[in-house]
């Protein structure tokens, strides 16, 4: 039985669903294999345009498997290698947060572009409870989504918060019901697989960048990436659209 889904739920759009469930879909070696080739295949395959990442219930993902990762030689670096190569992928991707998303899941759900939650998602970072330090972004992601004090809460407490909560201090975009959250996530990766696949990189580009330094410093990667565009003739205009 495989402990990965990988379908296409619609066209252009990838639908990844972590299938351990009796584990609360913790990461072990061999999901961990499936999911670096599930996003390589991502990557490099053009019919990919989007992708949302979800847990078979009742969990999104608890973290590692401490079964698996918590011997001192465990390959917990390829986890790392994982979780940061989802921002770079170049491709939006839309987590599904169902349950559960604990320390390493969280770090998962942050690497993604945003995060639509069902009213059972609960978040939470444990690494100091187990006596660890995150390398897979924790300290820099979350405070970046929720602000340095909330992080601060979450880091140092360790206390999970519920989907309420991470809607009202910006960690999830929407909170929906259970039934609902895969066909929202769907609709609205379907939404951006819909357009230009090279104005979707550019804008995603220009997002990742500017967030990551000054207003200034982003106002000029903005003008940048427009100039480049305009420069390689891309630029259209849909009749009607607003100018």
């Amino acid at each position: 039985m495989s402990v990965l889904s990988v379908e296409e739920a619609r066209d252009g759009v990838m639908l990844l669903t972590l299938d351990r469930p009796a584990q609360r879909n913790a990461i072990d070696l061999e999901l961990l294999d499936a999911l670096t080739e599930a996003f390589e295949r991502f990557r490099g395959e053009a019919i990919w345009r989007a992708a949302v990442v979800t847990g078979r219930p009742p969990a999104f993902c608890a973290g590692l498997d401490l079964k698996t990762f918590s011997a001192p030689d465990a390959p917990r670096e390829r986890v790392t290698a994982l979780i940061q190569s989802i921002p770079r992928l170049d491709k939006p991707i839309v987590a599904a947060v169902n349950g559960a998303a604990y320390t390493g899941g969280l770090e998962m759900a942050l690497g993604c572009d945003f995060i639509l939650a069902s009213e059972e998602a609960r978040f939470a970072d444990t690494h100091a409870r187990i006596g660890a330090l995150s390398g897979s972004g924790m300290g820099s992601r979350l405070p970046h989504a929720v602000g340095t004090r909330f992080a601060r809460q979450m880091m140092l407490s360790c206390e999970p918060i519920d989907a309420a909560t991470a809607l009202r201090i910006g960690l999830a975009n929407d909170v929906l019901p259970a039934d609902l959250l895969i066909p929202r996530a769907l609709e609205v990766a379907s939404a951006i697989a819909a357009h230009d696949p090279d104005l979707i990189r550019i804008a995603k580009f220009v997002l990742d960048r500017g967030s990551e330094t000054t207003l200034g410093d982003a106002i000029a990667i903005e003008a940048d990436a427009l100039a480049r565009r305009k420069a390689e003739g891309a630029m259209s205009w849909t009749a009607g659209a607003a100018r």
